[in-house]
């Protein structure tokens, strides 16, 4: 790796070291509340911007230019993988993803094609190597992807859940079929990080958004074997963040799991919680809500985190979870800016 990648404060801060300034960036930096970003998609159907790849770059670059952070996060989708698996997926406005043939029983599981994403996502390589030509040479450029749990219930539900009524049919009546499903979806997903990697990012997270809705017994039985096996599948490449939402309770299971950065929702307590699992570095935890406050708000909130951290290395500010579309572009410059410019009391 570069020298001057390797020893940007990101990377530095991923390895637990200390840094001269707590890194910022955003989960969902680069997205519908920026002017930019629609000037770039038009009119293009979101399934289409994701695989452009002169689109992808251009608004994963103009996200990290605008907003000035420390890292760039590809732009792109957790579900377009699932596609070459053959599962018909579209984004429907005013509803979001939607897949018409959700995997619903053992045959459909039978069917799952496999294929390598250097062969059925060629577009995600190419948009790689475009945004890393165009970053700055100290600016890290963050890959993705869905974890087992959170890809399975997208493919099994086919859209947004409350309840995950499917996802738990098949996970307590046939953990058999279950289990099989989480271990094609595993290798899959093994296959297109290490993609991403060899294309050229400098960090990989991993999203298990809807993971919450379970509780510690199930993701141990249901879960922690296959998340685990993924975070091994692609260890010691780059620094690997593992990000949950919406249970705090299942945060020393998803340690054990693995990755090499905790990322924390604004349910958990930053530091109590790095204090009991015991990691290097942690990653988090603003209510993304409180940017739709003022700026006042935006600082306070983000102070009463950095003061409790009080400079301790391997901090990475981050939100709790994405940006929604309703938030001022100020307001995320101005955190931007404040989080820079703070500095721990000795």
């Amino acid at each position: 790796m570069d020298p001057a990648l390797r020893d940007s404060t990101f990377m530095k801060a991923c390895r637990g070291e200390k840094t001269d300034y707590t890194p910022i960036w955003l989960n969902r930096q680069a997205g519908r509340y920026m002017p930019e970003y629609h000037q770039v998609k038009g009119a293009t159907p979101s399934l289409d911007f994701f695989k452009t790849p002169h689109l992808a770059a251009q608004v994963t670059c103009d996200a990290q230019r605008i907003l000035g952070v420390d890292a760039a996060i590809l732009f792109a989708d957790l579900l377009p993988i699932l596609e070459p698996m053959g599962l018909v997926l579209d984004y429907l406005p005013g509803v979001g993803p939607n897949i018409e043939n959700p995997i619903r029983t053992s045959a459909d599981i039978d069917a799952i094609r496999i294929r390598k994403a250097a062969d059925s996502m060629p577009y995600i390589a190419e948009a790689i190597q475009l945004i890393r030509r165009e970053l700055p040479a100290d600016i890290p450029l963050i890959g993705f992807g869905g974890a087992p749990f959170t890809l399975a219930s997208y493919a099994i539900e086919g859209k947004g859940s409350r309840n995950y009524v499917f996802v738990k049919q098949l996970m307590y009546g046939d953990p058999g079929a279950w289990h099989a499903l989480l271990e094609r979806i595993t290798g899959i997903a093994i296959d297109y990080l290490n993609y991403q990697i060899d294309a050229g990012v400098q960090a990989i997270q991993i999203f298990d958004s809807w993971v919450g809705c379970l509780s510690p017994q199930d993701y141990q039985e249901y879960v922690l074997p296959h998340s685990r096996t993924l975070i091994a599948g692609i260890s010691g490449r780059v620094p690997i963040i593992h990000f949950g939402t919406g249970n705090p309770a299942l945060l020393d299971l998803m340690s054990e799991a693995g990755g090499d950065v905790m990322a924390l929702d604004w349910r958990a307590p930053l530091v109590a919680s790095w204090d009991r699992l015991g990691v290097s570095a942690v990653q988090g935890n603003l209510d993304p809500i409180v940017l739709c406050a003022n700026r006042t708000a935006v600082e306070s909130k983000a102070g009463e985190i950095l003061r409790e951290v009080n400079g301790r290395p391997g901090h990475i500010f981050n939100l709790g979870h994405g940006i929604i579309p309703e938030t001022p572009v100020d307001n995320v410059k101005a955190l931007v800016d404040f989080v820079h410019g703070f500095r721990s009391v000795d």
